[in-house]
């Protein structure tokens, strides 16, 4: 995997279950040093609310990675300035959070860590505190210096990338572009090629309106947007099937021949792919200089510190950094 073996995470908002999958991640042994952005204090608190056996050593960059057996982990403190009572938000707690996303992006960046992974953050609360955030994937872009980077969410046998991310559904005909789709289409192929191992990627795109258009009686997108911008990248070379309808296209026997789906905008292909493996999904940002994979969950506060809450998201979301960065060092 090369010498750098260390992968990031920012367990997220304080009051979830973010530092609740930390502790369950930490009851079993990894390829690779977990250092977790967050409140020693919390996470020691959270463990034994838990039940969960947990030993935390300091973050020091200067020493060599070192993969930590079962329980134990090693944590970069950023302390939270205000107590932390599980389930219950505090929005004074809210400039902690993204302080923890700061670091660890900027660690990223300078090449500390190979890799990051975030747990569910309340945008509500950040908000609330004073802090505009839309969300991981736009904050991530702006402090990497990134004007397009590409949303997409993963199961074990469906990949979903987004051509709009967080946007009213009125603006989304006006966002997508030639222009747009070039830089999102020419990103998920990259990625696919260079963090999945995948030499020809097949992608297929889903159009704007229903029917895609239908022949432009149900809008025009697809005649005067997207086949162009399609055709174009084409004749580079990409292999791109579509625009084709999303409710023909998210059916099986397309499925298996697609290593990825382009859908237009969040809601119309994020439901089907979270029906198919929600608790087992992971969001990735592709396009940034560094791997960052997430949770496809929210904070579930009413789960914190219960016990109950389901680690198989934040394990797949590790699993596949792990291997997206054998891919990068091949």
């Amino acid at each position: 995997m090369g010498s750098n073996q260390r992968i990031v995470i920012t367990p997220g908002e304080p009051a979830g279950i973010g530092p609740d999958l930390v502790a369950a991640l930490a009851q079993q042994a990894w390829p690779v040093e977990l250092v977790i952005c967050a409140d020693p204090a919390l996470l020691t608190a959270r463990a034994q609310q838990l039940g969960l056996p947990l030993r935390l050593h300091s973050y020091r960059p200067e020493q060599p990675a070192t993969p930590r057996p079962a329980g134990e982990l090693t944590v970069l403190a950023i302390d939270t300035p205000a107590p932390v009572a599980a389930g219950e938000l505090n929005v004074a707690n809210s400039h902690y959070v993204v302080e923890t996303l700061a670091r660890a992006c900027d660690s990223c960046l300078n090449g500390e860590f190979a890799a990051l992974l975030t747990g569910p953050v309340h945008k509500g609360v950040i908000n609330d505190g004073g802090l505009p955030f839309s969300g991981h994937t736009e904050y991530f872009a702006q402090r990497s210096g990134r004007e397009r980077v590409v949303m997409m969410l993963a199961t074990e046998s469906l990949r979903v990338a987004l051509a709009t991310t967080h946007l009213p559904l009125l603006a989304v005909p006006g966002a997508v572009t030639r222009q747009s789709l070039d830089e999102v289409i020419t990103i998920l192929v990259h990625d696919l090629q260079q963090q999945f191992g995948i030499a020809q990627p097949c992608i297929y795109v889903c159009g704007l309106n229903p029917h895609a258009g239908e022949g432009g009686h149900m809008g025009r997108e697809e005649i005067e947007v997207i086949t162009p911008a399609l055709d174009t990248l084409r004749a580079k070379g990409y292999n791109l099937v579509g625009p084709l309808p999303a409710d023909t296209l998210f059916q099986p026997k397309y499925l298996q021949q697609a290593d990825a789906v382009l859908a237009m905008y969040h809601d119309q292909g994020l439901p089907v792919l979270k029906y198919q493996g929600f608790g087992r999904a992971v969001n990735i940002t592709l396009g940034l200089p560094f791997i960052r994979t997430s949770v496809d969950h929210g904070t579930a506060l009413e789960l914190a510190g219960s016990g109950q809450a389901e680690a198989g998201s934040i394990k797949t979301a590790l699993n596949i950094a792990i291997d997206m960065i054998k891919h990068r060092n091949e």
